[in-house]
């Protein structure tokens, strides 16, 4: 189950999503009862979703080589997600924000290898 889209910008061997975590995703049952959270399986499911669509089509999961939570993800949240596509090294780059106002942290980042 994949968050809203609100908005969409890619150049080249880079994309920016921002998205908004809907409290009503499958993703936040039971993890956890008294305080939902993303879960990071979720987190890695949304790049792998966004960077082969966008930016590595035809290319498969092979390993999640770097990966760092910093900050939950609640429900309601919204999130900017910035992918990198590095061809040679057949690696994504990710990292997830939180977005409140105009002030951004980072909730996640790490390194996807692809084949």
């Amino acid at each position: 189950m994949l968050p809203t889209e609100l908005a969409r910008h890619q150049v080249d061997n880079r994309a920016e999503l921002l998205l908004r975590v809907d409290p009503d995703l499958f993703w936040f049952r039971g993890h956890f009862p008294d305080q939902p959270l993303l879960p990071g399986v979720a987190q890695l499911d949304w790049v792998m979703h966004y960077g082969i669509l966008l930016l590595a089509p035809n290319h498969h999961f092979a390993a999640v080589e770097n990966i760092k939570f910093q900050q939950p993800i609640l429900p309601g949240s919204t999130l900017c997600l910035r992918i990198s596509w590095l061809a040679e090294k057949r690696q994504l780059t990710f990292s997830y924000a939180r977005i409140a106002g105009a002030s951004e942290t980072v909730a996640s980042s790490g390194k996807i290898g692809l084949c």
